[in-house]
């Protein structure tokens, strides 16, 4: 069957040429030379053998045959656009695409996804990690979980987190150093940095009143590098409360100084198109994000 159906972009040429009866505009239209429109539609002809066009002076016309034939070419481009565009449909309904940051998809989000796939069976989750901001107007993406100010061009944001830092190492860097009970004993530390963030050690250090060496400590690029080598063992690191909670609760950290806490000014968002507040995926993930919040004592929008 498949040897007697001439090729796709056959159609197309002559589909757009007997439309527009000119091969020129066609041409234009397809993105095409005039030559590649003419040879694809005399394969046609030499295909079905016979002509489909007449050729004259400063014009084409339909041929009898081309006509006839012009009328079920358009006919069938058209249902087979219309069932492509249900399938994208019916694809785009079930399908919910979550881009997260590098760090709260490690630390926070991807060990919890299973509970939201649970609750909304009816989704297929998709989940996209980058730190490059998302582009609603371009891409698939129906929600971003974004660690910011809050405020992203051309989208919607609502507050689901806020958060603060403070010191957090391993149990057994803690006893390695002799132990940590005043905040002024992490002179004798060294200290780990996560670098591009506003609140930094030396914030935290003025905070307590307390003098800062600078530039102790190695330095990494995301908040989940930086708690890993806490973990490691590497030295003392600012904990972000959202990141360090399971860790904290696990025992792979501890927090010497609990009640010494900085507040950040960023904070997590749920981020969407403009409009969509109330779209059935936004809705969902909106609802399990406030029972995951609640669940994990994160530090919630007051």
């Amino acid at each position: 069957m498949s040897h007697l159906l001439p090729p796709l972009q056959n159609l197309r040429a002559f589909e757009a040429t007997a439309r527009r009866l000119s091969m020129t505009l066609a041409a234009e239209e397809l993105h095409l030379t005039h030559g590649a429109v003419s040879r694809q539609i005399k394969a046609l002809e030499d295909h079905l053998g016979t002509p489909l066009f007449r050729r004259l002076t400063r014009k084409i016309e339909l041929t009898e045959a081309g006509a006839s034939f012009f009328s079920v070419v358009t006919r069938l481009l058209s249902e087979l656009a219309r069932e492509a565009e249900a399938i994208r449909s019916r694809s785009d309904t079930q399908r919910l695409v979550i881009s997260s940051g590098v760090s709260f998809a490690s630390r926070w989000l991807t060990p919890r996804l299973h509970r939201l796939m649970a609750l909304y069976p009816e989704f297929d989750v998709h989940l996209e990690v980058t730190d490059i901001w998302v582009d609603f107007a371009r891409s698939q993406i129906d929600v971003a979980l974004r660690y910011g100010p809050g405020i992203y061009p051309a989208a919607t944001a609502e507050r689901i987190m806020n958060e603060t830092v403070s010191p957090v190492c391993a149990p057994e860097y803690r006893e390695q150093v002799g132990g940590l009970a005043e905040p002024s004993d992490l002179s004798k530390c060294q200290l780990i940095h996560e670098v591009g963030m506003t609140a930094t050690w030396e914030r935290w250090f003025a905070m307590m009143n307390l003098p800062y060496a600078k530039g102790r400590g190695p330095g990494y690029s995301h908040g989940s590098m930086s708690i890993e080598a806490a973990i490691r063992g590497e030295g003392v690191a600012l904990g972000r409360s959202v990141l360090v909670a399971e860790d904290l609760r696990q025992g792979r950290l501890v927090a010497p100084f609990p009640q010494a806490k900085l507040d950040v000014e960023l904070g997590y968002d749920l981020v969407y198109r403009n409009g969509n507040q109330l779209h059935p995926k936004v809705q969902a993930i909106r609802a399990w994000l406030a029972d995951e919040v609640r669940n994990a004592g994160a530090v919630q929008v007051p």
